[in-house]
């Protein structure tokens, strides 16, 4: 079994239809339980600190590889080091490997479910070109996928969209200020009092 395997078998279970997998790990994925970040920490946390100091880089040779090391560098410090500067540690490297992948087109190699993880990385992007790929290539997902899954993708093409405004009004996320010592500006602080500021 390859070393990445375990990863990729807690991020995305055993169902087969993107539906079916997003109804079993969305709050995996986007809630938060106290629970969830520990196990995280416990099974991958060794992991994720190998791939945060430059390490793993074998991984990306192979495109399953590639997805495990992006989810360690862009999902799992979020989760391990929820609330922290270190939360947004790998940004940069996945960044790089992201762009890199895409360029040889590995992500084309994934289910549609799983290619949301790597679009995920642009989105998190403090960047307005990123954040202007992510959406066009999330429309374009939602494009691939069947009918009677559009809805889903309809959903995080809405969130990436969300980003993206948020990206071209102010260059930053607000909601990251605090966290890493940035100081905010009244509109920001005037925004992060909006339903749905904070991601």
């Amino acid at each position: 079994m390859p070393a990445w395997q375990p990863l990729l078998d807690w991020w995305f279970g055993p169902a087969a239809t993107a539906a079916e997998v997003a109804a079993q790990r969305n709050k995996l994925w986007f809630g938060y339980q106290a629970s969830q970040d520990a196990e995280a920490r416990e099974r991958f946390g060794e992991l994720s600190a190998q791939a945060l100091a430059g390490g793993l880089q074998d991984w990306a040779e192979q495109v399953e590889g590639w997805l495990a090391l992006l989810l360690l560098l862009d999902q799992l410090p979020r989760m391990i080091h929820r609330a922290t500067p270190q939360a947004f540690a790998g940004d940069a490297r996945a960044q790089q490997l992201v762009h890199g992948g895409l360029a040889r087109g590995l992500e084309r190699q994934l289910a549609p479910i799983r290619q949301v993880f790597v679009y995920l990385v642009l989105e998190h992007a403090e960047d307005l070109a990123t954040q202007n790929l992510a959406v066009e290539r999330f429309r374009a997902l939602r494009e691939q996928v069947a009918a009677d899954e559009r809805g889903l993708f309809d959903g995080y093409l809405d969130f990436a969209q969300r980003h993206q405004r948020v990206i071209s009004r102010f260059g930053r996320f607000p909601h990251r200020n605090a966290i890493l010592g940035r100081a905010s500006t009244l509109a920001e602080l005037a925004f992060l009092e909006e339903p749905g500021s904070r991601f």
